[in-house]
């Protein structure tokens, strides 16, 4: 298999596309975009957000030190984009994308999507200035979940809620289910 060679670069696709919500204590909040995101432990429960300091949230997370993460699905993707090629200087996304700021329940200032199937109140333990990023590395206080993305024995059925995904400058919903956590070297059921 031949390969080309690029410059070193950010290849690590697909990522989640996410909506970050913040706020500080004079009430006013704002909606920004992030794909530079992901878990950096379970115990205890820590995330990451990169954000550039030019946005203009980054002073609202820089001194509130709270951010919530609003997982995005296909009917958000439109406003998924909006919130990362706007300023919240110029527009109000909220009310540009008709979404609706809800209660934290751990947090003081950051408001949670409530369009949002899963809500991750995150607070800031420390912020790592890393070049054209910085790297805001939380503890989750509390996670919010849909109601509507529960079954009958109340399982919560996440992947069925159409995640939204961002791949090399696209948007797109994940597809077909391939297996599940160990499905490869799980033992086969004999019939009988």
């Amino acid at each position: 298999m031949d390969k080309r060679v690029w410059k070193p670069g950010n290849m690590l696709y697909p990522l989640p596309a996410v909506l970050v919500s913040v706020g500080d204590e004079s009430g006013r909040t704002n909606i920004l975009t992030v794909a530079w995101t992901g878990t950096i432990c379970t115990n205890p429960a820590m995330v990451y957000i990169s954000v550039r300091p030019e946005r203009y949230s980054y002073p609202m997370l820089v001194k509130s030190g709270e951010f919530v993460i609003n997982l995005t699905t296909s009917r958000l993707a439109r406003a998924t984009d909006y919130c990362g090629v706007r300023s919240g200087r110029d527009v109000d996304k909220w009310k540009e994308m008709n979404l609706h700021a809800g209660k934290s329940v751990s947090l003081l200032h950051a408001p949670i999507i409530e369009e949002s199937p899963v809500n991750i109140e995150c607070k800031v333990t420390e912020v790592k200035k890393l070049g054209s990023h910085h790297m805001f590395l939380a503890e989750v206080g509390a996670v919010q979940a849909d109601e509507a993305h529960f079954d009958e024995n109340d399982k919560f059925e996440l992947n069925k809620s159409g995640l939204l995904v961002y791949s090399h400058g696209e948007y797109l919903g994940l597809g077909e289910r391939l297996g599940s956590f160990g499905y490869s070297v799980k033992k086969k059921r004999k019939k009988g």
